[in-house]
């Protein structure tokens, strides 16, 4: 299988890309981030002549989240399902093939000691809650997504620089700790170690280029499944040429 997350930044504007990219790769399951539509536009782009199933979770203009399988989604869950009052659409999950696939998009955070930072590192607390509420460690499980969160130092350019960004600020990492503390692996490094890999550039100042990257976009994994992961990239290609995402698909290969 072959198991895969992009953050799209809309889903309309890269409808060519994307199709493109699945009849090339065909993954299993693609996990989609920031579709920026609303339900009805989502349907109409008819993404299901690709022969992919579809469910997704929408919000016009922002946010919005999307699996798409080659298989049955079954059991689908929309939203953190904590009762808190929050309109974003960033959490959908579904099982496929008997593993649990749950795609976020983590808010970014803005400024550090903003409402929405605070609003972000809530959102990680909350997802925590999501896995010990609804989950089992002990069986496979994958979360893929946008964590706007770079685990690492060797996940970012400049380490020192970024210190104190949101998408690499002490309490945004500790944050995504508490949720691996669950019970998950950063399956990409699994059998990638190397600095210097980043799924995400910045479209100014010629961040790709010069390859002033973040690696924000993850694929966690229970136990369980890690020991089924043979291999992982991420597709710098396609964010190259015209109208790219700021994001590059990752993939990970499971046994």
């Amino acid at each position: 299988m072959l198991l895969a997350t992009w953050n799209v930044n809309s889903v309309r504007a890269r409808r060519d890309r994307l199709v493109a990219w699945l009849a090339k790769h065909q993954p299993d399951v693609l996990c989609l981030q920031e579709l920026k539509i609303e339900a009805s536009g989502l349907e109409a782009l008819a993404l299901e002549e690709t022969g992919y199933r579809l469910a997704g979770n929408c919000q016009r203009t922002y946010n919005g989240v999307a699996i798409l399988s080659k298989d049955p989604l079954e059991d689908v869950a929309i939203g953190l399902g904590d009762g808190e009052d929050d309109p974003q659409a960033r959490f959908i999950a579904a099982t496929v093939r008997g593993i649990r696939v749950l795609c976020v998009y983590v808010p970014n955070g803005g400024e550090v000691g903003s409402d929405k930072y605070e609003y972000k590192l809530r959102w990680l607390e909350r997802l925590r809650a999501y896995l010990d509420r609804n989950c089992d460690p002990s069986r496979p499980l994958a979360i893929c997504g946008d964590f706007n969160v770079a685990p690492e130092a060797r996940d970012v350019y400049d380490p020192a620089a970024m210190e104190g960004d949101t998408l690499f600020h002490p309490a945004s990492r500790a944050a995504l700790a508490k949720v691996m503390d669950w019970g998950l692996v950063d399956a990409f490094r699994i059998h990638q170690d190397a600095a210097g890999l980043y799924s995400w550039w910045d479209y100014r100042m010629l961040g790709f280029p010069k390859n002033r990257g973040l690696r924000i976009d993850l694929i966690l994994t229970t136990r369980p499944l890690a020991e089924r992961v043979r291999g992982g990239f991420i597709d710098r290609e396609e964010r190259k040429g015209k109208l790219p995402s700021d994001h590059a698909p990752v993939v990970i290969e499971i046994e």
